[in-house]
């Protein structure tokens, strides 16, 4: 079976969800659904430990990949996520190639990089041994985050460093980032195709969250592949609205 990781780096078209609300049941359930991952999202969303580990536990589970975008790109936030098994990281705020360097040494079992614990979930609980642990470590999903002026202005540098399997656009923080008033304005635009460029340049994959399923085409023509759309929250509230239409119609 392809992996997940396989099928972003081969640039594959890949759709996940984000999961803002910090329960195994929602995860448990959209493992159930023909997405290609699930993404937790510590950053905007109540995640600690505790509700991250509970989380993956459901997905694994249900046999559906799960990424993690923890708080931060600190090396404690990534070991709390791989650890608790967590198929991968979208990392927030890489700024420049020595951020993205930093963030894979992170994710990975070398010398100032991640703590090794042969006691966690990844390392099946004392059973797979230090090195077959240390080798699977080494197919862990590693996506920068690009969402700020400085990682547009490094983002050649950025998509080179080794390690790196994707990058991933945060469309909403650019618009704060470049001071614009909507994420369709001319200057953000712009700079979504200069990464999604810089991408292709690098032989990075692409991917972005986009707010209408209508815009994958365009996307996926110049070079995306990865698409998070939507949320557990958007889910809830658009079948709500239309079950209260359906009603009272």
């Amino acid at each position: 079976m392809v992996s997940f990781r396989d099928q972003l780096r081969a640039g594959e078209l890949l759709a996940g969800t984000w999961i803002k609300t910090p329960h195994p049941h929602v995860v448990e359930v959209l493992s159930l659904s023909s997405l290609d991952c699930l993404v937790l999202d510590a950053e905007h969303a109540p995640f600690d430990r505790a509700a991250l580990d509970l989380c993956i536990l459901a997905s694994r589970a249900g046999g559906k990949t799960v990424l993690v975008r923890p708080q931060s790109a600190s090396h404690e936030h990534i070991l709390n996520a791989l650890d608790c098994g967590a198929d991968g990281v979208i990392l927030p705020h890489i700024c420049s190639a020595a951020d993205a360097k930093d963030a894979v040494k992170a994710c990975h079992y070398v010398s100032g990089g991640r703590g090794y614990a042969g006691s966690s979930r990844a390392a099946g609980y004392t059973t797979k041994g230090m090195a077959k642990h240390r080798a699977d470590a080494t197919s862990v999903t590693i996506i920068a985050q690009i969402e700020d002026v400085e990682g547009v202005d490094n983002i050649d540098a950025i998509a080179a460093v080794d390690g790196i399997d994707a990058l991933f656009i945060g469309r909403a923080d650019l618009t704060i980032s470049y001071a614009a008033q909507t994420p369709d304005d001319t200057i953000v635009v712009d700079a979504i195709d200069r990464i999604v460029a810089a991408g292709k340049e690098a032989g990075r994959t692409t991917g972005m969250f986009l707010g209408r399923t209508s815009d994958v085409a365009m996307w996926r023509e110049k070079g995306a592949s990865l698409f998070i759309l939507g949320s557990d929250q958007d889910f809830l509230l658009q079948g709500a609205a239309k079950l209260a239409e359906a009603v009272k119609a």
